[in-house]
């Protein structure tokens, strides 16, 4: 075992001070589907509800051990990294000071604080992150704190692999298959090194979102790319530009086996494991789990290690996420219906709904036109095909029709 390894291995006994090892669960639901063994490592049930807590624990456990007077930990940060660090900070008895964007939602505040107690100070600062990671910095370098990242850290990055070290040892042997969330990439980098000397080196599957794909742009780019722009939906993993220390391990990896995720796809895994299996995780929890349809040809027959990253998922979300699956799933539509100002139109059209078919959206958007009034009409159903026969209906009755459910701008305004 190498020195890397050897400093995992110490770091999870190192953890049990502060909390159990998480679950390793065998979930026949998922295996059945997919005709394979998929077990699921359930990083969201720690006590912060994500794997963050690893890297935080080893960061400042590394650091008090050489430098015990060092009191002062700063990071920036909104979701569940700032969770960790608290939860670590108190552990420790030393001071953490969090700065969180002044737009984080206040149940995410509230968590950090709870989970900090009197060891944490949270400062609100800046309406997008790289400003709040500037004033954090700022703040850091003034009062000779330490200053802890998410994931471009060595020692994070060590403190992330006790996932994988954790779960081969509960499993007593090393799967087929492993599927990892990616955002910054403190736990894929950390995973790869850890597996480096391996006797049997698994198959090792990288999941990004769509909209923050920045390990699949750095691969094919061969260096670091810093991306134009984030869809911040899956907020767990949307990174615009991966660690240099996750990169300098990562950076090897085979582009293919790197899969970018549509988000709205990622809203059907998260419904589905609430509705089926109870399990809540949120966005970036699910897209090792959302891999699988991907996955589904190479795994069959095979034992298969998805991390379910984190579970801290917003309830207040769940009607978008519905809505987002809905539409994805092709049940769900949008359009803009010219409807002739004439008695009986209206009625016409509503007879030409079969009996799945649901209104759930109907507006008005103009009423001062004579001739056509424009209306907007959202619909869900229970098979995409009964679309096709609305639609021909409409179509074989002059109405005229703009479906605008795959057009983000004009959904995003009206809806």
């Amino acid at each position: 075992m190498d020195s890397f390894n050897k400093a995992v291995k110490n770091a999870t006994q190192n953890m049990r001070t502060m909390f159990p090892e998480t679950p390793l669960q065998r979930n026949d639901h998922l295996s059945k589907i997919y005709g394979a063994d998929v077990f699921l490592k359930r990083e969201d049930l720690s006590p912060v509800r994500s794997y963050k807590i690893r890297g935080a624990f080893n960061a400042l456990a590394k650091v008090l051990s050489t430098n015990a007077d060092q009191n002062l930990f700063v990071c920036a940060s909104a979701g569940n990294h700032a969770q960790g660090m608290a939860f670590v900070c108190r552990h420790f008895g030393v001071k953490g000071v969090i700065y969180m964007p002044v737009t984080t939602p206040q149940q995410k505040i509230e968590k950090t604080k709870i989970f900090g107690g009197d060891a944490i100070e949270v400062v609100l600062e800046g309406d997008y992150f790289d400003e709040t990671l500037a004033a954090a910095q700022s703040y850091c370098e003034m009062h000779n704190g330490h200053f802890l990242s998410p994931f471009d850290d060595p020692d994070v990055i060590e403190g992330q692999a006790t996932v994988v070290h954790e779960a081969l040892q509960q499993m007593q042997t090393v799967p087929d298959v492993i599927v990892l969330p990616v955002g910054g990439g403190g736990l894929s980098s950390g995973t790869v090194k850890y597996l480096r000397t391996a006797k049997s080196t698994p198959k090792l599957v990288f999941v990004e979102p769509s909209g923050g794909a920045s390990l699949k742009a750095a691969v094919d780019a061969g260096h670091l790319i810093t991306l134009e722009s984030v869809d911040n939906f899956v907020d767990g993993a949307s990174v615009a530009r991966i660690g240099e220390h996750p990169f300098e391990i990562l950076k090897s990896v085979d582009s293919s086996d790197v899969l970018s995720i549509k988000e709205d796809r990622v809203c059907t895994t998260i419904t589905e494991m609430l509705n089926v299996e109870g399990i809540v995780l949120e966005p970036a929890g699910a897209l090792s789990v959302d891999a699988l349809k991907d996955l589904k040809d190479e795994i069959e027959g095979k034992s298969v290690l998805c991390i379910t990253s984190g579970g801290n998922f917003d309830f207040e979300r769940l009607p978008e996420v519905k809505e987002r699956a809905q539409r994805h799933l092709g049940v769900k539509k949008y359009f803009i219906l010219r409807l002739p100002q004439r008695p009986g139109a209206l009625k016409e059209f509503l007879s030409m709904l079969g009996p799945d078919d649901d209104i759930a959206r109907f507006e008005y958007l103009k009423k001062s036109a004579r001739n056509f009034g424009s209306v907007l009409i959202g619909i869900e159903t229970k098979k995409p095909e009964n679309f096709q026969k609305l639609f021909k209906k409409l179509d074989a009755a002059g109405f005229v029709f703009d479906d605008i459910t795959e057009n983000e701008t004009l959904v995003n305004f009206v809806i």
